[in-house]
């Protein structure tokens, strides 16, 4: 098998797991209500400028890392909102694992 192959097998493998499936099913429900994903949208997009913020500055912005903890507090008090977010950390955990695992077999020559 080619690695070209494997990382097909790999990709079907992530997108038939059951924390893809339970994230995905997680999305879709919380973005069908025009509301929440109004919500979910301010709240990625405030954490994203936050994120670019700190890499260019190497520092964070506290307004708006406090504006972020706001929302955040607000927004999983929503049971769905809250699910969404456990499953999306879930699911990103095992993506980071696999990421890990990669890189450690090629270490040597990165």
């Amino acid at each position: 098998m080619n690695v070209y192959d494997t990382a097909n097998k790999l990709a079907y493998e992530l997108k038939n797991s059951e924390e893809y499936k339970a994230y995905k099913q997680a999305k879709d429900k919380v973005m069908q209500d025009p509301e929440k994903k109004s919500k979910i949208e301010e709240f990625e997009k405030i954490r994203y400028d936050a994120q670019v913020l700190a890499i260019k500055k190497g520092e964070g912005d506290s307004e708006k890392m406090q504006k972020l903890q706001e929302l955040y507090s607000i927004l999983i008090n929503n049971k769905e909102i809250k699910e969404y977010f456990d499953l999306e950390i879930k699911f990103n955990v095992m993506v980071a694992d696999v990421n890990k695992i990669i890189a450690e077999a090629i270490k040597e020559v990165l």
